[in-house]
């Protein structure tokens, strides 16, 4: 069979080129924005029309992780030079700091919550996406549609009845049915998309590992999972987004020991109001996390899945 590629023109290049740049900047648009507040003053961050040239400052950092209040008028007399940068940075706004706040909590909790339910979620997903896969399961078919219609299903659709149920188990603002709740609502998406990843691996591997003595267990760990990294990266980066994101059940079912970085960054007030670059700043390290785990991830998601086929 004969084929041919049309070599695109360099006309067609520069559209396509500035047709995904332009569609970058939009995208990136509204976090450089948030970014940039997190470094705005508090005068600045509320200017109209808003000021894209500003002088920066990390006023917004240290409101995220400090509580204040109004200086005094015996405070205000004492002496600057041996207080801290970041004290001294408050006390030139007219405020002092009275101790640390929250934010730091809550960003642990989304780190054990977020990181512990796509854990869970991806360790069940890729057992059950293997026996589906492998194992001669009655109603297969019939199984993975049950599992894929809990997705279908705004998980706030039965917020009510999981918050009865977790008050009766005792089990409200607590990390371990955080990641409970998580892990449950992941978990059809894990099965699903996983299942895809190693239905495309060719069981002839699998049956060439078991002639040479390797059991079940070690055929399916040395065989199937390097080769369904790809898959399994990119479902742990998506449960890992939904836990890290989650906002309306976070707000039902936490309130204090176990509540999450989503709905306490909204809740962070300044002395004389909304701080929004405080919000802007908690907004921008919360994002970090899953940044990173994203590059990390990088070389999983660029590799190919079967690294090459078994020919009959």
């Amino acid at each position: 069979m004969s084929f041919s590629v049309t070599e695109p023109s360099t006309r067609q290049k520069w559209v396509a080129g500035i047709l995904v740049v332009g569609y970058a900047l939009i995208t990136m648009l509204p976090l450089l924005w948030i970014v940039a507040t997190g470094f705005k003053s508090s005068t600045d961050s509320i200017a109209y029309p808003p000021k894209i040239l500003f002088e920066p400052t990390v006023e917004g950092y240290v409101n995220v992780f400090t509580t204040q209040t109004r200086l005094s008028n015996d405070m205000a007399e004492e002496p600057r030079e041996d207080l801290p940068w970041y004290e001294q940075l408050v006390r030139e706004k007219g405020n002092t700091i009275v101790g640390a706040s929250r934010y730091s909590e809550r960003f642990f909790n989304s780190v054990i919550i977020g990181f512990g339910s796509t854990f869970f979620a991806i360790v069940l997903g890729t057992a059950a996406a293997y026996a589906f896969s492998r194992f001669k399961v009655p109603l297969k078919d019939d199984l993975l549609f049950f599992i894929l219609s809990t997705r279908m299903m705004p998980p706030i659709a039965v917020a009510i009845p999981i918050f009865l149920m977790f008050r009766n188990l005792g089990l409200n603002d607590t990390h371990a049915g955080m990641i409970l709740l998580y892990t449950a609502i992941n978990l059809s998406l894990a099965v699903w998309l996983i299942n895809g990843f190693i239905d495309e691996i060719p069981i002839e591997y699998e049956e060439a590992a078991l002639i040479d003595g390797y059991t079940r267990f070690q055929a399916f760990y040395k065989v199937v999972l390097p080769q369904a990294a790809t898959g399994i990266a990119s479902t742990a980066i998506f449960c890992l987004i939904f836990a890290w994101n989650e906002y309306a059940l976070a707000v039902l079912l936490t309130s204090g020991t176990a509540q999450t970085a989503p709905p306490f960054i909204p809740t962070i007030i300044g002395v004389g109001g909304q701080d929004w670059p405080a919000v802007a700043a908690g907004a921008t390290i919360f994002l970090v996390p899953v940044m990173v785990f994203t590059i990390l991830l990088r070389k999983h998601l660029l590799r190919g899945i079967t690294f090459g086929a078994v020919r009959k």
